[in-house]
């Protein structure tokens, strides 16, 4: 492979404003690419600097550096920046740029630069119901846009690139499946007083169910607080995620079916706290309906948690043959497995085993280097 050194731009938005989810995926990338390709320099375009405490996850990265409009933006300004604005104030000799949120700027064929752009999934057109109508409308002619633009395309997992070519048409030889990491924190073991202190100061249970993630109607929690309905004893289910209208049906549901002091929901969590949550778990439940690909199956993993997954989408390549999957529409198989693996120290253990041995194709140079293959593959077209 040729060693020439690159610079590389991204749309650092989500990077500097989003605690989890898309900016988790953009400040990983930049750090495991600084860490596996020092050689290069890594140029984070952002419409405004954004959350202090979410730039400092990328401080000390010496190839790293955040670039803000030349003329500071405000309100609409600063999305026609990122759509309009980005591809004229790029560093000159900027070889390549990645949308690593769906979007690439106008203007970048006219500078010169050739463009990766990441698509995370398509719910909104895979789940419409979902989603407001003026939502899909923007999504769908960005996404659609960016993905014909591009010079490439990253798809974070198989059902992702299904979809692309299900929908856009996309040809299947302009994607490449990258899938994501996770944090390495999530792999480091913690201590007892490390896990008793968060367990007091979010007033955990001794022993509960898991789930992390928003807490909206895909998601569906609702299953999870269903298939409890229907154990022989109920568990304690701890929901970590940001409320939504939907979380009210959930607790409305563990209300009327005496389940109120079972629930304990936390949606303030800190993700230094996280991997504790996980580590203290009984039981991972992922019983989303869709996911682009479901990286807290891979936390878990990393946890030492055995996982539930449901059946549908792209789970079953985050978690691998070592969880379990099931219908989302089935609380009564639920049920039955949580019984099962609670029940079978053997199982558990085997579960956990396969799904840290799963997870290595996840290893921070792995990606790393799939990563620079698609960035020189660009180009060198």
């Amino acid at each position: 492979m040729d060693t020439k050194s690159l610079r590389i731009a991204f749309d650092a938005k989500r990077i500097t404003h989003n605690a989890t989810g898309l900016g988790n995926y953009g400040r990983t990338i930049v750090a495991m690419l600084a860490h596996f390709a020092p050689e290069n320099r890594y140029e984070l375009y952002s419409p405004d600097p954004g959350r202090e405490e979410l730039r400092r996850r990328l401080a000390g990265i010496q190839q790293v550096e955040f670039h803000y409009p030349r003329h500071p933006k405000h309100g609409i300004g600063k999305a026609w920046w990122r759509s309009f604005g980005i591809a004229r104030e790029l560093t000159p000799g900027t070889d390549l740029f990645h949308g690593l949120s769906g979007e690439l700027p106008a203007g970048l064929r006219q500078q010169n630069v050739r463009s990766v752009v990441t698509i995370h999934d398509l719910i909104f057109l895979r789940f419409p119901a979902y989603y407001k109508p003026i939502d899909r409308w923007i999504y769908t002619r960005k996404f659609r846009s960016a993905c014909r633009r591009a010079d490439r395309i990253i798809a974070i997992s198989e059902a992702t690139k299904r979809d692309l070519i299900h929908f856009f048409g996309t040809p299947a030889e302009k994607i490449d499946v990258i899938y994501q990491g996770c944090d390495k924190r999530f792999k480091q073991p913690l201590s007892e007083e490390r896990l008793r202190d968060v367990r007091t100061r979010h007033a955990l249970p001794e022993h509960y169910l898991l789930s992390v993630g928003s807490i909206e109607e895909r998601k569906n929690l609702l299953l999870l607080l269903q298939a409890n309905a229907c154990l022989a004893a109920p568990r304690h289910i701890v929901a970590v995620g940001k409320r939504t209208p939907y979380t009210q049906r959930v607790e409305q549901y563990a209300a009327a079916h005496g389940l109120g002091d079972y629930l304990h929901i936390r949606d303030h969590v800190s993700f230094d706290d996280l991997p504790a949550f996980y580590q203290g778990a009984d039981l991972f439940v992922y019983p989303s309906r869709y996911e682009g690909f479901g990286i807290p199956m891979i936390e878990a993993a990393c946890c030492g948690v055995a996982s539930i997954g449901a059946t549908g989408s792209c789970l079953e390549e985050a978690g691998g043959p070592g969880a379990v999957y099931v219908n989302p529409d089935d609380p009564q198989e639920l049920a039955r497995r949580i019984e099962e693996i609670l029940a079978n120290d053997a199982m558990r253990r085997r579960m956990i085993e396969q799904g840290r041995a799963y997870v290595t194709r996840f290893e921070p140079d792995i990606i790393a280097a799939d990563l620079l293959a698609t960035y020189r593959r660009v180009l060198s077209d």
